[in-house]
């Protein structure tokens, strides 16, 4: 006789943690939208005091620091309420619908360890850092991690929330088992970890992490409880370290520009300024056969790199020009596999989240790499063109080439468009703004031209859009912050002297290890989303890299379009589905037609790492 399963939680339990979820919902969304806000103003600040009135605020960056940890930590809750952190589905949505629910009790499961494991030492770590205070406004260092603190308990609420919510006992009782299982057996197994040495990275960093993202946990969760698992059952050290490890990874102020841009992009499509763009490039070159598609992948150049994400860029440019391009006949896979290489094209595209986040964590120059990022993108591009040229060759031109007058019309009105990505390129380079400072810059200038120029600015998406703002910077950083506890584990374990001995002896000296490399940031990039695969490898291999004679601003670009291409590439790239569904395509339709696309991209790619002039000649 089979028994029903029957909800875990009794009526008047759920109608409770209902309204307490809505309480949470309001506390994290609204606190989170008002420290973006204050965010843009204390930036923008600084740069008007420093650069127009030559009286630089020196507690900007201080406060600044502290506003964004806490902005992160609410953004990590927002996302997780969300289902917006970065995580592997392909597998998982090919499960039945008793599988996937049990697998999404694990993830939650999961993520609550993490987040109780990340709240009780970081409480003793709060205590220690109220001894110090800052430098310039003199208050606790315990203030930054309470709210930090504070965040994270409303992480964990969120967490214990999406483990019990419609869920069985029976899924409890089988996740709750078989976390224990896995505890007791490490428990057990103690003895023979320390005897096979570094052989325990394998069970932990690809055993762990690798069984958890395919099984759906979030990438930032799987990263931080194999880390945290690592060091209860083969080392003596406190997890209080875990805790200062991610503090200290997420809290470089370059990383600030990330929710900054985030809320440049998402005004790009709300204030007019991306249609703008793509009206133009349609209007210049619609008329020619594959016409189309070469807007498509003028305008990603264009629009790319002022996002926070390359979903935003196309879900930007997209609904302008995909209805236009299936009007006229063009095959929808062939639209979908064009969408996605573009988005990998673009990826070294100033100023690139990807470019300020690879700055950040590995040391190089930020405005080394913006200046680099520029011509591998176009030849990049300039392969994708290519490649369209002879695949439209025998087509039709589907419309007649728009008078001068019109396309001059089009033109005017896309010059405040044309406008923003040079004065964000040139604020950095001509030193007016720094590379976190300057994406408030161009929020100010895109909020004053959707108002005054376009006239398309909806006051009722403001708050939407500060809250997307935090999310989707919550889920990045999070990354961020469990990848360097993760890639200060592998050091101390000295993974680091291995891998370099490793990569250091490959045949072929320079060319051989640039070779290596480009396969394995192509792999990391499928199926680590590739900025966590660039946030735990970067700092390991770029050391290498001028070892063997490898400028790191080159380096750099090569594996940032490397991680580009795996990360949109099929089967398990998820940018390709994200492609796929923002041109409300199915996969399947797509599969076979994006393989020409990331083939151009690679000889681009192999172009770019054989001439280091391409990348640091400018």
């Amino acid at each position: 006789m089979t028994i029903p399963a029957r909800d875990a939680l009794p009526g008047p339990m759920r109608g409770f943690l209902v309204r307490l979820d809505r309480a949470v919902d309001w506390l994290a969304e609204g606190a989170a939208a008002l420290l973006v806000l204050v965010e843009i103003i204390i930036l923008l600040a600084g740069v008007i005091w420093r650069y127009a009135l030559d009286n630089p605020l020196v507690w900007v960056g201080e406060l600044g620091e502290m506003l964004f940890l806490w902005l992160v930590s609410l953004g990590a809750v927002i996302a997780l309420r969300r289902s917006e952190h970065m995580r592997m589905t392909v597998l998982v949505g090919r499960l039945s619908p008793v599988a996937q629910s049990f697998l999404a009790r694990l993830a939650a499961l999961a993520a609550t360890i993490f987040v109780i494991a990340i709240l009780v030492p970081g409480y003793g770590y709060m205590v220690q850092q109220a001894a110090i205070t800052t430098p310039t406004l003199q208050i606790p260092g315990s203030w930054e991690i309470a709210g930090e603190l504070a965040a994270f308990v409303l992480l964990l609420f969120t967490a214990l929330r999406q483990l019990f919510a419609g869920a069985t006992w029976r899924e409890l009782l089988a996740s709750f088992a078989l976390v224990l299982a896995i505890g007791l057996g490490l428990w057990a197994l103690e003895p023979v970890l320390d005897a096979i040495g570094n052989g325990d990275l394998v069970i932990f960093f690809i055993g762990m992490v690798g069984a958890s993202i395919l099984c759906g946990v979030p990438i930032a969760f799987s990263f931080g409880i194999s880390t945290m698992a690592y060091m209860v059952f083969t080392t003596t050290i406190p997890l209080s370290v875990v805790v200062s490890q991610m503090d200290q990874g997420m809290s470089s102020i370059e990383l600030l520009a990330v929710p900054m841009f985030v809320a440049l992009g998402l005004l790009l499509e709300m204030t007019g300024i991306a249609r703008a763009l793509v009206n133009f490039l349609s209007a210049l070159v619609g008329h020619f056969r594959g016409g189309l598609s070469y807007s498509l992948i003028g305008a990603m150049f264009l629009v790319a790199g002022i996002s926070g994400s390359k979903a935003a860029d196309q879900a930007a440019i997209a609904p302008v020009l995909l209805p236009e391009m299936r009007s006229r006949g063009a095959d929808a896979g062939e639209l979908v596999a064009q969408l996605a290489s573009s988005a990998a094209m673009s990826e070294t595209i100033p100023p690139s989240l990807v470019l300020i986040i690879v700055g950040a964590v590995t040391g190089v120059s930020t405005s080394a790499l913006f200046t680099g990022g520029l011509p591998p993108a176009a030849v990049a591009a300039l392969a994708l063109i290519v490649l369209i040229f002879f695949r439209t060759r025998r087509e039709r031109p589907s419309t007649e080439r728009l008078p001068l007058r019109d396309i001059g019309w089009t033109f005017v009105v896309a010059i405040p468009a044309l406008v923003l990505p040079l004065l964000i390129r040139y604020a950095v380079l001509d030193g007016i703004a720094t590379a976190t400072e300057v994406a408030t810059l161009g929020v100010i200038y895109s909020v004053l031209v959707g108002l005054f120029v376009y006239r398309r600015f909806d006051w009722r998406r403001v708050f939407p859009i500060l809250v997307e703002t935090a999310s989707l910077s919550g889920a990045i950083l999070l990354i961020i912050g469990a990848a360097s506890a993760m890639a200060w584990a592998l050091t101390q374990a000295g993974f680091a002297d291995s891998l370099a001995s490793l990569m250091t002896g490959i045949p072929g000296g320079r060319a051989g290890f640039l070779a290596v490399s480009i396969i394995v940031f192509i792999v990391l990039g499928s199926v680590l989303e590739g900025l966590p695969a660039m946030v735990l490898f970067g700092p390991l291999l770029f050391p290498i890299a001028q070892q063997v004679g490898i400028n790191v601003v080159q380096y750099a670009i090569v594996a940032i379009l490397a991680m580009g291409i795996g990360l949109f590439s099929p089967p398990f790239g998820v940018g390709f589905y994200q492609s796929c569904a923002i041109g409300r395509v199915a996969s399947d339709q797509a599969l076979g037609r994006i393989w020409p696309y990331m083939a151009s991209l690679v000889i681009a790619l192999a172009i770019v790492a054989a001439v280091p002039w391409l990348s640091t000649g400018f």
